[in-house]
């Protein structure tokens, strides 16, 4: 099994590398290996490559930078897989994308369902939407939406509030953002573990399509950070809830974002482990590498 993947670094690139050896061969692509705002470096690299499935694990995830930097945005998150799902289709390779809980508006008073109409609140979100809507344009293609992802790799939720409990007398953090976290390194292996599936699945099979991935239950961002933090013996940050509108942000959040996985787990027998043993988890090797 060989996967093409465009993104290296990121932490769901990362962990799905970390995941790969000796059930998958990845090829990862850098920024610096294929231009993403090109598309047609995006359809060469893929028509001239050696591989079974191609996997996009690569986007502009700076929310509030993307407000003013809209272009670079869509170029990134909808362009590129769009041009990826093209050249994907002149081949007949399984095309797999990663998208987002943002492309809700969160004014919801239950967990989102793939049929639930997206109504984005910020650039971000919407060059997210337009990214999976010229995706599934490929009769081979599978989104994913994912939120509130953390892992042991590179900078997230998690990591971050550890970090920064350390450095801090007092840490306000939202309490009124309400979400599914995403375990980073459970999603890696789950886009190792169905590769093969996606790869022999001709289409209009069901394992194509738009799908959620999260761990199960949901939880707010005050409550996510302090579960992570609660693992920490050396933590110094007494935590203070606070709100959205106190950090003022360039770019709106939707205040609830739950995403339902009922239909992942009908199509592919997959269930997701609650959202706070995989955090404690996570944070627990973070905190072990940490200098004493």
């Amino acid at each position: 099994m060989r996967i093409l993947q465009f993104g290296r670094t990121g932490q769901v690139a990362t962990a799905v590398q970390a995941a790969a050896p000796g059930r998958a061969e990845i090829v990862a692509l850098s920024r610096a290996d294929c231009d993403l705002e090109i598309s047609e470096a995006v359809r060469a690299a893929i028509l001239a490559a050696d591989c079974d499935l191609v996997l996009n694990t690569a986007a502009f995830t700076h929310v509030d930078p993307a407000e003013a930097r809209p272009e670079e945005a869509f170029s990134v998150n909808a362009a590129a897989p769009g041009a990826m799902a093209a050249a994907c289709a002149e081949r007949d390779l399984p095309f797999v994308h990663l998208s987002t809980d943002a492309v809700f508006d969160g004014l919801t008073d239950r967990p989102y369902v793939e049929s639930d109409e997206a109504r984005p609140l910020n650039v971000y979100g919407r060059s997210k939407l337009a990214g999976e809507q010229a995706v599934l344009a490929h009769s081979k293609a599978v989104v994913l939406r994912i939120s509130w992802v953390f892992s042991r790799y590179g900078r997230n939720y998690v990591s971050f509030m550890l970090r920064l409990a350390r450095e801090r007398e007092v840490l306000k953090v939202v309490a009124d953002q309400f979400g599914t976290p995403t375990d980073g390194e459970a999603l890696a292996d789950f886009l190792v573990a169905a590769a093969p599936r996606w790869t022999a699945a001709s289409a209009g099979d069901p394992i194509f399509g738009l799908f959620h991935f999260a761990n199960a239950g949901e939880t707010s961002r005050f409550d996510f950070a302090k579960a992570a933090i609660d693992r920490d013996p050396l933590t110094r940050a007494r935590l203070e809830p606070t709100t959205q509108a106190a950090f003022a942000e360039p770019a709106p959040r939707p205040p609830r974002s739950p995403l339902d996985t009922g239909k992942l787990q009908a199509v592919f027998g997959f269930t997701p482990e609650p959202w706070r043993p995989a955090v404690e988890r996570t944070a627990d090797r973070l905190v072990a590498g940490f200098p004493a």
